[in-house]
């Protein structure tokens, strides 16, 4: 048996065929329990250890439809419309699932119907029964009122008034049933006739594009699964040229004989739909994950998703018939590290709108910086005059992230570079000195009450040596008369 706590009392949540043989029910009192029987056995739920159980089997389930929802603690619901002919069949589909179930060690109970509320109601209260349009009123005449999923303070009142089983409150008038118990009890009446629609939220996207292989015999080893993905990559490469798109986000999911699925997605920077580069990109991300995936006994379904598309740009080539795209190459590159490593190991700057130097650029996920497009083919781009050529300001090589304060000990005047300066403990001399460039704060980024901050004036500094960096004061001098003495910190080098 299994218990939980509710109130302060433990209390039999769940029990198997000897238990209930032994006339216990579920919500007595684990006391009141061991007291008729004191061999009995208790285990304490794990609620964490149930649900992961339970989206391991919804996972699994993604062999018959992608539409597969977590029903409370203990059930799930497929939506197989459309699905049930690539099985032989309604009975067949389901016995094969009941089968399935039952060889990987679970005692599952299964309906299938028309509407989610006649399904699960056959499931609870049938265990293996198929309900053809039509018949869910004679399905649930029959049944207890927890037929109907409502809650169960609404199954006292109804009790308390006579109506004891579905078939009685669908013979009861309608206007008081929706005064006295509320539009949930006739809502959920509809539903399970079919007079409403429900919906079936799926705990996982549904892809756009997928293509799968069902193997006689299992695969195990890594060179057949990379196979497998380019094969099932040419399928979907013909509907992606269809459709003018390419894959940005693609899944691998590998169906084990024994009922565990593995995950294994991939990202790319540029939309992509050629099957050979999808399969280096498994490739490597394969041999990353070589030592954490356990092919059990052998897959035995090998499945390939598109979980999102982009438009395709195509690429003019050569007379050679090959594309001169150096950014397609890096991008390439940077997909198959990102793969191997991860997506946090291959990183671009990005220009942001400050004019602060350690806030103007900032580095994402290079999947996630913003691709530079080709103008439309044909669209004319009108004359206009030459720009004015604008250089930039100069910026070192290396900006350090944080600025490091140094020593100034004098300046030629006070608004000018330093004449020498003490940085990292070692003393530097001043050769030629180019500035200042003044950077003010931003003052639109200041709080309420907040000080502002002070003024900055950068230098390009050359030493005896030869080497260049990059420092600047903060503060003015004589800004006010009670103003800080201005300090000096070295924000990068140049060489």
């Amino acid at each position: 048996m299994i218990s939980h706590r509710d109130n302060n009392t433990q209390r039999i949540a769940a029990l198997d065929e000897r238990a209930e043989a032994l006339k216990l029910k579920r919500g007595m009192g684990i006391a009141d329990a061991r007291a008729m029987h004191p061999s009995i056995d208790v285990v304490e739920a794990d609620p964490e250890a149930d649900r992961r159980l339970l989206e391991g089997l919804a996972d699994w389930c993604d062999r018959y439809t992608p539409l597969v929802a977590i029903d409370a603690e203990d059930g799930l619901f497929l939506d197989v419309t459309g699905c049930t002919h690539l099985f032989g069949g309604e009975r067949a589909m389901q016995d094969e699932i009941l089968t399935r179930f039952f060889q990987q060690g679970f005692d599952v109970r299964a309906g299938l119907a028309s509407t989610p509320g006649a399904a699960w109601a056959a499931a609870r209260f049938h265990g293996d029964r198929i309900v053809t349009g039509g018949e869910e009123k004679a399905l649930l005449s029959p049944l207890p009122l927890s037929a109907l999923r409502i809650a169960p303070e609404t199954r006292t009142g109804l009790e308390s008034v006579g109506l004891r089983t579905a078939g009685a409150v669908m013979a009861a008038p309608r206007a008081p049933l929706a005064r006295r118990f509320g539009t949930t009890l006739l809502l959920r009446l509809d539903q399970a006739l079919g007079r409403l629609d429900e919906a079936v939220s799926p705990r996982l996207p549904v892809a756009p594009l997928s293509v799968e292989r069902h193997l006689a015999e299992p695969v195990m080893l890594t060179d057949d699964i990379e196979r497998l993905v380019n094969r099932l990559a040419i399928a979907l490469k013909t509907d992606l040229e269809r459709r003018g798109e390419g894959a940005r986000t693609l899944a691998l999911l590998l169906f084990r004989v024994d009922g565990a699925v593995s995950r294994i997605a991939v990202g790319t920077s540029r939309p992509m739909r050629e099957p050979r580069l999808i399969q280096r990109l498994f490739h490597e991300r394969l041999t990353a994950l070589e030592q954490t995936i356990d092919a059990g006994f052998g897959f035995d379904l090998v499945r390939l998703s598109v979980l999102s598309v982009a438009a395709f740009d195509l690429v003019q080539g050569d007379l050679a018939g090959e594309a001169d795209d150096d950014e397609a190459d890096i991008a390439l590159f940077a997909d198959r590290v990102r793969a191997r490593l991860g997506e946090a190991a291959v990183l671009k700057p990005v220009v942001v709108e400050s004019h602060l130097p350690e806030r103007a650029v900032k580095t994402v996920p290079f999947a996630e910086a913003p691709q530079r497009r080709a103008p439309a083919a044909g669209r004319a781009t009108p004359r206009t005059a030459p720009p004015m050529t604008v250089y930039p300001p100069e910026r070192p090589v290396r900006l350090f992230r944080s600025p490091e304060p140094i020593e100034v000990p004098a300046t030629e005047i006070p608004e000018g570079p330093p004449m020498n300066f003490r940085w990292r403990r070692a003393l530097y001399r001043v050769a030629r000195a180019e500035g200042p460039e003044r950077i003010a704060a931003e003052w639109w980024r200041q709080l309420p009450g907040e000080e502002e901050a002070p003024t900055r004036d950068y230098y390009r500094i050359e030493d005896s040596e030869g080497r260049r960096y990059w420092l600047y004061r903060q503060g003015l001098y004589g800004s006010a008369p009670q103003a800080a003495t201005p300090r000096w910190f070295m924000h990068g080098v140049f060489a």
